[in-house]
C-alpha cells in the first residue's frame, strides 16, 4: 500500500501516462483503471514482453519510482487471463470490500476517459463494455452486494468503535467527489445529523450541502472545522496531506474528552500517517479495512459470481474468435455469389426465351441451395475458431475453395507472444 500511495502521489495525469504508453511500438490501445487499492493499465498489444517493458517504463517515468523498485510489485495478465481479471475487477470480486458497487462506476469512468481521449479503440471498447455488462449481471443475479458494504460503510463501522456514540458525533467530510457524497449519505443513514463538508471546489461543497441538508465549510476554515469535529472522513485524492500532524494536534489540544477519529479513504493519503502517534487521535486508512469485519461477502455469492465470470469469459473468447474468422466467411460467401451470378448470366444468354418470372424462380432456387450448402461450413468455422487448431480449418477452406488470400492471411497471421 505504501508503494501504491507513492505511485498515486506522483502520477498527476492519467492522460499523460496514456500518451506515453501509446508511444510504444507494441501498444495499440490503452486505458488506466484506478480504484481504492489498484492502478492498472489495460492495453491491446502486438507483442507481450516488449509491451510489458514499455508500459513499466512509462509508469516509472510518470511516477518517479525506479524500475528496480517497481518491477517486483507488478502483476501481468495476458489474453484470456486479462479478460478474466477485468471482468472480476468490474464485478467487485477483486475489491478491498468484496462486492462493492463503486468499482463499476470507476471502470466506467476509466473507459469513458480512454474513449474521449482516443486511446480506446475497437478492442478495449468491446472488452470494456463487456466487463461493465458482466458487473451489472453479477450484481443483479447474485447477492454479492446484498449486505450493502462499501469502503465507506466498513470504514465508518471501524470508526464507530473509537466513538462513544456515532449517531451523536460531529462529522466532517473533506472531499466532494463520489466518495465524499457516499460518505455523507452513509453518515446520514447511520443517524448522524451534525455533518459538515468542505472541498477544494467551494461550489460543489455548497451544492452537496444544500441537497443533503448539511453545512458547507470553506477549505480555508478546515483547521477550525476539524477542531469542532469528532470524526473526519477524507477523500480528496489531492497531492500532499490535507490534514497534517500539526493541524490534527491543534484540533485535539484542549479537548476535555473524546477522541478525534480521522478516516482517510484517499489514494494518495489525505491524512499524514504521523497523526496516528498523536494522543487523542485515531487514524484509519484503506490498509486497515481489508481484513475488517464486513469486508467479505457470503461465500455462496462469491462462488456464484466467479461462475458467471468464467461463463462470460468463455462466451467472450468464442465471440471474439468468431469475429476473427469473419473475413474468411465473407470471402467464402463472396466466392459463392460470384459463381452463382456467373451461372445465372450464362443461363440467361443460353435461354433468352426464358420469362422473367421463370428466371426469378430459378435464381431463388439456386440461392436457397447455395445458402443451405454454405450454412454448415460457416457455422462450423465460427465454432472451431476458438479451438487451438482452429486456424487449420481456415487454411483448409482456403485450399478447398481457392478463397481470397488476403482474407485468409488476416485470419491465419500468427500473433507474436515473443
Amino acid at each position: 500500500m505504501d508503494l501504491l500511495d507513492q505511485i498515486a502521489a506522483h502520477l498527476p495525469d492519467d492522460a499523460q501516462l496514456r500518451r506515453d504508453i501509446l508511444s510504444s511500438d507494441f501498444v495499440a490501445e490503452t486505458m488506466i483503471v484506478r480504484t481504492c487499492n489498484r492502478i492498472e493499465v489495460v492495453a491491446d498489444v502486438a507483442r507481450f514482453h516488449g509491451s510489458v517493458q514499455d508500459i513499466a517504463r512509462s509508469i516509472s517515468k510518470n511516477t518517479s519510482v525506479s524500475l528496480d523498485e517497481l518491477t517486483p510489485h507488478l502483476y501481468v495478465h495476458f489474453e484470456d487471463r486479462a479478460v478474466h481479471h477485468l471482468f472480476a475487477v468490474s464485478s467487485g470480486l477483486d475489491s478491498m470490500i468484496v462486492g462493492e458497487q463503486q468499482i463499476l462506476g470507476q471502470v466506467r469512468s476509466s473507459l469513458k476517459d480512454a474513449q474521449n481521449s482516443g486511446s480506446a479503440g475497437r478492442v478495449l471498447n468491446e472488452v470494456g463494455q463487456s466487463a461493465l455488462r458482466v458487473g451489472k449481471r453479477i450484481h443483479s443475479e447474485t447477492g454479492l452486494d446484498r449486505h450493502g458494504a462499501s469502503v465507506v460503510s466498513v470504514a465508518l463501522d471501524q470508526a464507530s468503535k473509537s466513538l462513544d456514540n456515532l449517531a451523536g458525533s460531529r462529522a466532517l467530510v473533506v472531499g466532494a467527489g463520489a466518495m465524499g457524497v457516499l460518505a455523507v449519505q452513509t453518515l446520514q443513514e447511520l443517524g448522524v445529523t451534525d455533518i459538515s463538508i468542505t472541498s477544494r471546489t467551494s461550489e460543489k461543497s455548497h451544492t452537496i450541502a444544500a441537497e443533503r441538508g448539511i453545512k458547507a465549510v470553506e477549505l480555508g476554515d478546515l483547521p477550525t472545522a476539524l477542531a469542532e469535529a469528532d470524526l473526519a472522513v477524507t477523500a480528496t485524492g489531492a497531492h500532499g496531506y490535507t490534514i497534517d500532524a500539526v493541524m490534527a494536534e491543534a484540533a485535539v489540544t484542549g479537548r476535555a474528552e473524546g477522541r478525534l477519529v480521522l478516516v482517510d479513504l484517499a489514494l494518495p493519503h489525505d491524512v499524514d500517517p504521523a497523526c496516528a502517534e498523536i494522543p487523542g487521535v485515531v487514524r484509519l486508512d484503506l490498509s486497515d479495512l481489508a481484513e475488517a469485519p464486513g469486508s467479505q461477502a457470503a461465500q455462496a455469492d462469491v462462488t456464484a459470481a466467479w461462475e458467471i465470470v468464467d461463463e462470460e469469459v468463455s462466451d467472450f473468447i468464442v465471440a471474439q474468435a468468431a469475429l476473427k474468422v469473419e473475413p474468411i466467411v465473407v470471402s467464402l460467401r463472396a466466392k459463392a455469389d460470384a459463381v452463382l451470378e456467373s451461372e445465372l448470366n450464362r443461363l440467361r444468354l443460353k435461354h433468352p426465351e426464358m420469362s422473367e418470372e421463370f428466371a426469378e424462380a430459378v435464381e431463388n432456387s439456386m440461392r436457397r441451395t447455395m445458402s443451405n450448402l454454405l450454412h454448415a461450413p460457416t457455422v462450423r468455422i465460427k465454432q472451431f475458431a476458438s479451438d487451438p487448431d482452429g486456424l487449420k480449418y481456415a487454411e483448409a477452406l482456403h485450399t478447398l475453395f481457392d478463397l481470397d488470400p488476403e482474407a485468409v492471411d488476416f485470419v491465419a497471421r500468427p500473433q507474436s507472444n515473443d
